[in-house]
C-alpha cells in the first residue's frame, strides 16, 4: 500500500483547507486510517482517525474545526480543516493500518503505512 498526500499550502488565519490522501493497492474501506501532524521541534501527533465502520475520533485541539472522511470509490482519505490557527502549522501525514484498531486510534504505533506528508502553513 502506498499513500500520497496533497492539498497542503499556505493559508490565512481563520481560513479553510482540505487535504487528500490517495491510497494505492486496495480499497481504503477495509482499513483504519488517520491523519497526523508534526511541527518543527515537536513530536508527531494524531489529528483524527476513521475506522472501518466510519467512526471518527479527533484530538482535542482540532475537535469541532477538523473533519476526517473517506471516499472508498476514489480510495481517498480527506481532512477538512476550518478556522485554521498558526499552531496548526505542520507537516501533515496520512497513515493506514490494515486492521480494525480497537483503541488509541491516534497513537503513532498503531499504523504501519505512512505517506510522505504535505506542508500546511497558517499565518
Amino acid at each position: 500500500v502506498q499513500l500520497v498526500e496533497s492539498g497542503g499550502g499556505s493559508v490565512e488565519v481563520g481560513g479553510p483547507l482540505t487535504l487528500s490522501c490517495v491510497a494505492s493497492g486496495d480499497t481504503i474501506g477495509r482499513y483504519s486510517m488517520a491523519w497526523f501532524r508534526q511541527a518543527p521541534g515537536r513530536e508527531r501527533e494524531g489529528v483524527g482517525a476513521i475506522n472501518l465502520g466510519g467512526s471518527t475520533t479527533y484530538a482535542g485541539s482540532v475537535k469541532g474545526r477538523f473533519a476526517i472522511s473517506h471516499d472508498n470509490a476514489k480510495n481517498t482519505l480527506y481532512l477538512q480543516m476550518n478556522s485554521l490557527r498558526p499552531e496548526d502549522t505542520a507537516m501533515y501525514y496520512c497513515a493506514l493500518q490494515p486492521a480494525y484498531i480497537l483503541s488509541d486510534r491516534l497513537s503513532i504505533g498503531k499504523y504501519n503505512f505512512w505517506g510522505r506528508g504535505t506542508q500546511v502553513t497558517v499565518s
